[in-house]
């Protein structure tokens, strides 16, 4: 039995792409991307002191160096950690890189003044042009408590101070 070579219109096949499953691995990957984005850049979690009076933010030229200091005494110098023991050297060697760069120190809320404090001398001795401390806005007034004497500085947590 033979079949006729003429095409019939009425039977043409046309190919159709289902696109319902593409759609739903675009969005999933865009939800990915929304979660883990955001948690890689804030990589360290450091609760800075909040001060009532915070000067105007003056966008630089140049990116400033962060050194960290976390509530566990542990360093990052631009997301790089450092050893407190080779704090020093690791500064020296960013003025060397980079002499014009200032440094922004912050540190979490839970660490104790006299340990940020001896690293902003440690930071001044290296021969920063600028260092300056990471602090943000209070939220309220009530949030605020009296200072302390000079004399248990040493022994009072970074937030408490500021207050």
């Amino acid at each position: 039995m033979a079949y006729p070579l003429k095409k019939s219109k009425r039977f043409d096949a046309r190919p159709v792409m289902n696109v319902t499953p593409l759609v739903d691995v675009v969005l999933v990957l865009l939800i990915i991307f929304m979660v883990v984005i955001p948690a890689l850049e804030d990589s360290l979690n450091i609760e800075v002191p909040g001060i009532s009076n915070v000067d105007d933010y003056e966008k630089s030229k140049v990116e400033p160096f962060v050194l960290s200091l976390t509530k566990d005494g542990e360093f990052f110098l631009d997301e790089t950690a450092v050893p407190p023991e080779r704090l020093q050297q690791a500064l020296a060697q960013a003025v060397r890189r980079a002499p014009g760069r200032r440094l922004v120190l912050r540190a979490d809320r839970k660490v104790l003044y006299s340990e940020v404090r001896k690293s902003y001398q440690v930071a001044q001795k290296v021969g920063f042009p600028g260092v300056s401390l990471r602090v943000n806005r209070r939220k309220s007034e009530n949030d605020s408590t009296p200072g302390a004497s000079r004399a248990s500085d040493a022994v009072r947590p970074v937030a408490q101070l500021i207050r």
